[in-house]
């Protein structure tokens, strides 16, 4: 397993993420060594679901307004349905997310995450993979869509649905370890 210790990693959410495509890549950051905190324009809890169904409360560690992309070694993106939609049509996650990109900072998005790099227009001419439901609005927005397990490109980690977990988590710790 690669060494993350002193890394600290952001995941942005919103209600409506796609619970195991936050807890699993949080485990496995953690695991190797990272620090990692849930980033949200909420306060307090945000809420999962699985599939049709909503889950559990997760807490919020850093409300968005408070959290400063350069105290972040790299930023993952959840997916689900709901998530990625709220957090698109908000000003301060854009900006969060392209600082990211700006800083040229490891970006990990899986599932319907990627919408949120649409509206942060980070996704032209980049090789990406996404659920196939957004595949369409990817290549409308420049992507270069295939459909992997995982692909990379540069800094940018994206992947297509919680079966592809094992490899999204592998493959977003190497890009973070060798950055």
């Amino acid at each position: 397993m690669n060494d993350l210790k002193g890394k600290k990693i952001a995941i942005l959410t919103e209600d409506g993420f796609e619970e195991i495509e936050l807890t699993s890549p949080r485990a496995a950051l953690k695991e190797a060594g990272a620090e990692v905190l849930i980033v949200s324009p909420k306060n307090g809890k945000v809420k999962a679901k699985s599939g049709d169904d909503w889950t559990k409360d997760y807490d919020v560690d850093l409300q968005l307004n408070n959290a400063k992309p350069t105290e972040f070694d790299a930023l993952v993106i959840p997916g689900g349905v709901i998530n990625p939609d709220k957090l698109r049509t908000n000003k301060d996650a854009i900006q969060f997310v392209q600082a990211f990109f700006n800083e040229n900072k490891p970006v990990a998005a899986i599932c319907h995450g990627p919408q949120v790099l649409i509206n942060a227009e980070t996704v032209r001419n980049k090789k990406m993979t996404s659920v196939e439901a957004i595949e369409a609005d990817l290549k409308n927005a420049g992507a270069q869509w295939e459909d992997k397990e995982v692909v990379v490109d540069g800094n940018l980690i994206t992947s297509r649905t919680p079966k592809d977990l094992p490899a999204f988590n592998k493959t977003t710790i190497e890009v973070i370890a060798n950055r």
